[in-house]
């Protein structure tokens, strides 16, 4: 069976799977999502309405057994940001996918009446089940209740409530191992693009699915063990490393002492309480509780960098309380208490929300007189207005932006309207040119600057040097063609340090691909994909005002080493 297109029509709610085109054959991931969409969505449509596509596509190595490569990417234009989107998420949902041959599944078209559907595909075809029973509640019941009525191999993907009220802060939700709804492709609104269209959840069963095929199975095998050997070498991604050990939470303390975590709304970059929410806090607690660390989001990740973050006595399981969450519902929010972010996490996997999204919201309505910062009761009170689709709660729901200029604030941590991740673009100079010229709006994992700036990985330069621009377009490159494989961004840390790792990745796609791809190929292919977002982004209506920083991170000094953004335009200019 040769891999092929699921192609989803709302209007008619018919399901039809289509041969794969033969110039997509080596698309795959984030390369997949970017090329249909900018090919079949008009760039000035309006992102909620009929013209608007959501295709769902796997990497290119998902579902094999090259290591830590679960990655599934979503995208469409954003209702967030107004330009392209590329979300993506680690689930075992990406690995199925990519088992039934399913190259890209594309949501089109617009159901017009207010019901909403489950769509269940199967290795022979999809039928449409009616969803409204489920239609108000919570994801932590429902996802119970699915598996209970499908099966508990079953993949899933679906909307919270916030996507119901077309919540522009509204992820994509799939389950992670325990079938917890806690793995997320949470950027950019999408999930208020596919409930737009009527689509609830999406059901995969892949039973008797042929697998993904691999045209050269002893090229494969050499690469993937390449790749292997250079992640457990690598002292970040290495059993017991930092990741293993701690989670991506083990940033706290890290980006804490180098005077860049955002607390208080991005009012200051340090602050000494931020140890009492770090990984190593959270993993001795995991540790007392009876929960799970380490971890993986999906099978086949040697990183392990998951968790379950559960409450006392190993009850009521959230699933992982990641870096960006914990920061943006935790110090952002001057909340340094690690039951009330697990509680506000879990909140946000039940609605549907982003937790970055949420947590700069939530630090907005505290500046602007809604709550006060720390007070962790009223932070819940104002996700409860979502759950409630109250006035108020639909204004939260659009996210920082939106939420900031209703309230008259001034602070607003955004760019293309989407909030800044853990990390001051002031003290850490690089991911803020990052957050400025992706086409994605302000997205750490679009070009990772921290590698170099923080961690000393591939290369090391100075985080407070304001000449950012060619090390945040090199990974920006790198970065698009990392997200086309299926790899987990993570095993980045490897190959940059380790040139035999992303000779390994290299050999995997082409065991997969039968081509004869050299690591030269690497940013040609990522230059091409961000050419593609770019183009669909001036197409759009953006221009060179829309790569720019807020007015504050220019003029407000970041405690508590006085440093501003002082990136120039030229600089951020020169980037692409």
């Amino acid at each position: 069976m040769p891999k092929r297109i699921l192609r989803v029509d709302m209007t008619k709610l018919e399901a039809k799977f289509e041969d794969l085109p033969a110039d997509y054959a080596a698309l795959g991931g984030r390369g997949m999502t970017s090329t249909i969409v900018s090919k079949e969505v008009p760039a000035t449509c309006n992102p909620l309405g009929i013209h608007n596509k959501l295709v769902f596509a796997p990497g290119l190595v998902t579902g094999t057994k090259a290591p830590t490569s679960g990655r599934l990417s979503v995208g469409g234009k954003s209702p967030l940001t107004g330009g392209i989107k590329e979300a993506n998420a680690g689930t075992n949902f990406a690995q199925k996918l990519a088992r039934m041959r399913i190259g890209a599944l594309i949501v089109e078209g617009k159901h017009k009446g207010d019901d909403y559907y489950l769509l269940k595909v199967t290795n022979d075809g999809a039928e449409f089940i009616d969803a409204n029973k489920w239609v108000g509640k919570g994801l932590y019941s429902t996802y119970k209740e699915l598996f209970k009525e499908f099966g508990d191999k079953v993949g899933i993907s679906a909307v919270g409530i916030s996507a119901e009220i077309l919540g522009a802060m509204s992820g994509i939700c799939f389950n992670d191992p325990e079938g917890l709804p806690s793995r997320y492709a949470g950027r950019g609104g999408l999930g208020a693009v596919m409930a737009s269209k009527g689509l609830k959840f999406i059901i995969l069963d892949e039973t008797g699915a042929p697998g993904v095929e691999i045209a050269n199975q002893e090229v494969f095998s050499q690469g993937i063990k390449k790749l292997g050997d250079a992640l457990k070498e690598h002292p970040v991604t290495q059993p017991k490393g930092g990741l293993n050990s701690y989670g991506t939470s083990v940033l706290v303390n890290i980006i804490n002492e180098a005077g860049g975590l955002p607390h208080r709304n991005f009012s200051r970059g340090q602050d000494e309480r931020a140890e009492r929410i770090s990984g190593e806090a959270k993993a001795e607690e995991i540790k007392k509780r009876g929960g799970v660390r380490p971890h993986f989001c999906s099978p086949g990740c040697v990183i392990q960098c998951s968790e379950v973050w559960t409450k006392p006595g190993g009850k009521d399981p959230v699933g992982v309380l990641e870096y960006e969450s914990v920061w943006a519902l935790g110090a952002n929010c001057e909340i340094y208490d690690l039951d009330t972010i697990g509680e506000l996490n879990r909140a946000c996997n039940d609605l549907g929300v982003d937790t970055i999204e949420a947590g700069d919201t939530i630090a907005v309505a505290m500046e602007g007189g809604l709550a006060n910062f720390g007070d962790g009761k009223a932070a819940l009170k104002l996700l409860d207005e979502i759950r409630k689709k109250t006035p108020t709660g639909r204004i939260l729901a659009q996210g920082t932006e939106i939420t900031g200029k209703v309230l008259g604030v001034t602070r607003i941590p955004t760019c293309k309207g989407q909030g800044f991740p853990a990390y001051d673009p002031r003290a850490i100079k690089g991911i803020g040119v990052t957050y400025a010229t992706t086409p994605m709006g302000a997205d750490h994992t679009a070009g990772y600057a921290i590698a170099p700036e923080i961690m000393g990985v591939g290369g090391k330069v100075d985080p407070r040097d304001p000449k950012k621009a060619e090390v945040s377009r090199n990974l920006q490159i790198a970065t698009a063609a990392l997200d086309a494989t299926g790899y987990c961004l993570f095993v980045a840390f490897a190959i940059l340090d380790i040139p035999s790792g992303l000779e390994g990745i290299v050999e995997s796609l082409n065991g997969v691909l039968g081509a004869n791809l050299t690591v030269a190929d690497v940013p040609i292919i990522g230059k091409q994909i961000l050419d593609i977002e770019l183009d669909f982004n001036k197409r759009a209506g953006f221009t060179a005002l829309d790569d720019r920083l807020p007015e504050f991170l220019m003029e407000e000094k970041l405690p508590p080493f006085d440093e501003v953004f002082n990136v120039t335009d030229d600089e951020l200019d020169s980037v692409f």
